[in-house]
């Protein structure tokens, strides 16, 4: 797809230079031009009194649009155990199923056909299983162009992924291959329900815009979306669905998985799998302020996370930062003490099921997304908390 400005018509008014966001038109022998920064933006089609300016498509715009039907969850597996991500990505892909009155499958390789039919179980109406040896360790190729066989086969017409290391790994180079567009790290999907294209939500320039992105032109359309971001649907053992054993015969390799070394730290935090979280941020004041926050998390039997700024100043490790350059979390409970609420910390927690905030600026933006907002001095609250639990817990 292109601007085209028809000299013909054009008068040389330059209407269209001031329409222009990106200074994409240029005058030439009196004559308007479209040069080589225009974005398609499309502000200009209207502003010329002459209609000298229209939209062409090219052969390349009507690629594959209409190919491809029903929706695809990559069900990742991790130590024989199929990652939450999937489950989270399940409940997400029926929603739009049921938008795009179409069916949602699986993908699964590596482990057995009983853990397929649990995906079955989770929300899929089938499962495409390869049980081969060479999947039941993550190896980028033959993952990569056994999914690319099963797509171009069966012709999905959206593909998902969690933005894990193992989809952010090898799901670029289905793409890439495909040569198909992909969203990473997205952090919600809805259907546009005239075009059937996926809108693709996610943080923009430093997590300061939520960009909707889409794939137009080719497919299938594929995004990689946040952990934690998605709710599962609710298990239902009775659900009954299809187990497509595939083989992986014209897969190869050249590289074999020796062993997986798992790296051990007494100090790991796992914070995606915790069901309550105290978090801190800059108004906390320091290590001090978050020492309180330990004994609150210890009282409550949670885990301790941050904001990035409270990272930045040293007062807490990385590990423990939550947002858009941190880690995405969804726990039952979700407690923000000194925490302004910039848009960058809410991507990464904004699933929780319930958000209580505590801040002494009444019109911190933390409060629009919290079920209880508390507004006080945090070095007064936490303590009195903590005093108030303890005496409960001792009765």
């Amino acid at each position: 797809m292109f601007i085209k400005i028809d000299r013909n018509l054009c008068t040389g008014c330059e209407s269209c230079i001031e329409s222009c966001p990106y200074d994409a038109i240029v005058m030439r022998d009196e004559k308007a031009e479209i040069n080589e920064l225009c974005q398609l933006c499309k502000a200009c089609l209207t502003v010329c009194p002459e209609g000298a300016i229209s939209e062409v498509a090219e052969e390349s715009d009507y690629r594959e649009t209409e190919q491809g039907l029903g929706i695809w969850v990559f069900a990742e597996q991790r130590s024989g155990k199929i990652a939450e991500v999937s489950l989270e990505l399940l409940g997400a892909g029926r929603k739009l199923s049921e938008q795009l009155e179409t069916e949602l499958s699986a993908v699964l390789l590596g482990l057995t056909e009983s853990d397929a039919r649990e995906l079955i179980k989770w929300g899929a109406d089938r499962v495409y299983h390869c049980g081969d040896e060479m999947f039941s360790s993550f190896n980028d190729e033959p993952y990569a162009h056994m999914l690319i066989d099963l797509i171009g086969k069966f012709r999905p017409e959206i593909v998902l992924s969690g933005a894990t290391p193992i989809g952010r790994s090898f799901i670029p180079r289905v793409a890439a291959l495909l040569r198909t567009g992909l969203t990473a790290d997205c952090t919600s999907l809805e259907i546009e329900p005239v075009t059937r294209n996926l809108l693709q939500v996610r943080p923009a320039f430093g997590g300061n815009i939520m960009a909707t992105i889409v794939c137009p032109h080719t497919r299938p359309q594929m995004a990689t979306v946040r952990p934690r971001v998605m709710k599962k649907q609710e298990y239902d053992p009775e659900r009954q669905g299809q187990v497509i054993s595939v083989k992986a015969d014209s897969v190869s390799s050249r590289t074999k998985i020796l062993a997986t070394v798992r790296e051990v730290s007494e100090t790991a935090v796992n914070l995606q799998d915790a069901d309550i979280i105290v978090a801190g941020g800059r108004g906390m004041g320091g290590e001090k302020g978050f020492q309180l926050l330990v004994e609150f998390a210890e009282t409550l039997g949670g885990s301790v996370a941050a904001s990035r700024a409270a990272v930045d100043e040293g007062w807490i490790p990385y590990r423990h930062q939550v947002g858009q350059t941190g880690k995405t979390v969804g726990p039952k409970i979700y407690i923000a003490c000194g925490i302004s609420g910039a848009v960058q910390h809410l991507v990464g927690m904004q699933s929780s099921d319930v958000i209580i905030a505590i801040n002494k600026n009444p019109e911190a933006p933390i409060f629009n997304v919290a079920n209880i907002g508390i507004v006080g001095d945090v070095f007064e609250i936490i303590p009195a908390l903590t005093r108030k639990i303890k005496e409960i817990k001792d009765k």
